[in-house]
């Protein structure tokens, strides 16, 4: 168990992560009720930083992480992870803490943000907490907000297909084409969502597996309406 004598938080709605026809103005955003929560939690510090104070004028400096920020998300966000390392990068300078979490909902994130601590030889601990979820299985998201009524429950899709994969592989199914393709049949039955990715991948690469050998991420993202939403689960741990 870790054991931290201050405990901070970061609320910033990053806009270098957001591309030119996505949802950066319209993000959900409560500052007031966000900390009234976090000081609940014992929080000591909020770290809410303007744009411009996070983007100074002139500022011409990005981090990215090669390759791996092309993988998964970064496949149909160009420009998403360069957006998270460099604001990443600025926090960690900034608050210089020892551990820093992050959910395991953003599993492309944070493997691509302990590469980046790796390669930078930042004096951090990357740590993952386990996905939070509504008790139907929907992965708590700041864009459920967006959902109506009837997108709620298209958006199951995307933990159903996880679940399903995740009973295959407990039947010993271990080819990544056979589990994608019974993640695309349930999509298929859900006229209200458009599936952006399936996939198998390693959890510290991101690269394709075609077999399931060993620990093994398999993530899913796609369109509710205009909503896209991300989910992943881990196999073999």
């Amino acid at each position: 168990m870790l054991d931290s004598e201050v405990v901070a938080a970061s609320i910033f709605v990053n806009p270098t992560q957001f591309g030119p026809n996505e949802d950066f103005a319209r993000y959900p955003r409560n500052l007031e009720d966000d900390c009234a929560i976090l000081e609940r939690e014992g929080v000591e510090l909020v770290f809410a930083p303007s744009v411009q104070e996070m983007y100074p004028a002139g500022l011409v400096t990005r981090v990215t992480v090669d390759g791996l920020s092309d993988r998964l998300c970064g496949k149909s966000r160009p420009g998403h992870f360069c957006g998270v390392t460099t604001v990443v990068a600025k926090l960690f300078h900034i608050i210089e803490p020892d551990f820093a979490f992050f959910g395991q909902k953003d599993a492309a994130q944070h493997a691509i943000i302990r590469h980046m601590v790796r390669d930078l030889n930042m004096s951090v601990s990357v740590e993952v907490c386990p996905i939070v979820r509504e008790p139907d299985g929907l992965a708590l998201s700041s864009r459920n907000a967006y959902l109506g009524a009837e997108e709620r429950k298209s958006a199951l899709v995307l933990h159903r297909s996880l679940m399903r994969v995740q009973k295959l592989f407990g039947s010993k199914e271990r080819d990544s084409a056979k589990l994608i393709e019974a993640a695309r049949r349930e999509f298929a039955a859900e006229a209200g969502v458009r599936l952006d990715y399936f996939e198998v991948v390693d959890p510290d690469t991101l690269e394709p597996q075609s077999r399931v050998e060993g620990i093994t991420l398999v993530a899913v993202a796609g369109f509710v309406g205009k909503t896209r939403l991300i989910d992943n689960v881990v196999l073999g741990a």
